[in-house]
C-alpha cells in the first residue's frame, strides 16, 4: 500500500509542479543523496533479478522491479535538481510523470505475467519442442502421440502419451514409460512432474 502511494504522490506533485509552477529549491545535499540512492537500488535490482533468474520466481523478480522504480524515481530527482540547480525547474515534473510510465508499464508486464502462470499456461513451444524430441529420443518409444504442458508457479507440469510397440510385455512397455519420466525430471530441473501414458504402436499405422 505504502508503495501504491510513494508513486501516486509523485504523480500528483509532477502535476501541481506543472500546473501552478511550485517549485522548491534543491541543494547539493539533496542531489548527493538522489545520486547515491540511484547506485544503491539499481545495484539492489541487479542482484535481485541475477536471484530471480536463477531460481525462475515471478516473486523476486516482482521484487527487483520494485528496486527499479526506486531508482527510476530517484533519476527524476537528480534531474529535477540539477534542472533547479540550472535555472530549469519544470525538468523535475516532467522527469517524474516520465519515470512514472515506465514504472507502471512495468506493473503492467508483471501483472500480466502473473495471470498467465496463475491460469495454467502451456510453456513456451521451444521448451515444448526440446522435450518431444528427448522423448522420441528414448528407448522404445515409436512415437509421441501427445504433449501437453501447463506452468504453476516457476514449475512445468507434463503429460505425455507415448507409442511403444504393441507385443511389448507390459513389464517392458512399463520400464520404457518409467524412463521417460526419469530422464524428462533429470534433463529439465523446471519440470515438476511427469504423467506418462503407453498406447500400443502398430507398424501398419504409419
Amino acid at each position: 500500500m505504502l508503495y501504491r502511494l510513494s508513486h501516486s504522490s509523485i504523480i500528483n506533485g509532477s502535476y501541481k509542479s506543472l500546473d501552478y509552477g511550485n517549485f522548491s529549491p534543491a541543494g547539493i545535499a539533496a542531489l548527493v543523496a538522489a545520486a547515491v540512492s540511484i547506485v544503491v537500488k539499481e545495484g539492489m535490482f541487479w542482484y535481485t533479478i541475477r536471484a530471480a533468474k536463477k531460481v525462475n520466481s515471478s516473486a523476486l523478480r516482482a521484487d527487483a522491479w520494485h528496486h527499479r522504480s526506486d531508482a527510476l524515481s530517484s533519476i527524476g530527482s537528480l534531474i529535477g535538481i540539477i534542472g533547479a540547480m540550472c535555472g530549469v525547474p519544470v525538468l523535475d515534473p516532467i522527469a517524474c510523470l516520465v519515470i512514472c510510465a515506465f514504472i507502471v508499464k512495468a506493473a503492467i508486464q508483471i501483472f500480466i505475467d502473473a495471470i498467465k502462470k496463475m491460469t495454467d499456461e502451456a510453456c513456451d513451444e521451444g521448451t515444448e519442442e526440446e522435450i518431444r524430441v528427448f522423448i522420441s529420443s528414448c528407448e522404445g518409444v515409436r512415437k509421441v502421440d501427445s504433449l501437453l504442458t501447463r506452468k504453476f508457479g516457476n514449475r512445468i507440469y507434463v503429460i505425455a502419451e507415448i507409442a511403444c510397440d504393441c507385443d511389448l510385455p507390459l513389464h517392458v512397455a512399463h520400464e520404457y514409460a518409467e524412463a521417460v519420466h526419469r530422464g524428462i525430471e533429470e534433463s529439465f530441473p523446471l519440470v515438476k512432474h511427469v504423467t506418462v501414458h503407453v498406447n500400443p504402436y502398430h507398424t501398419e499405422a504409419e
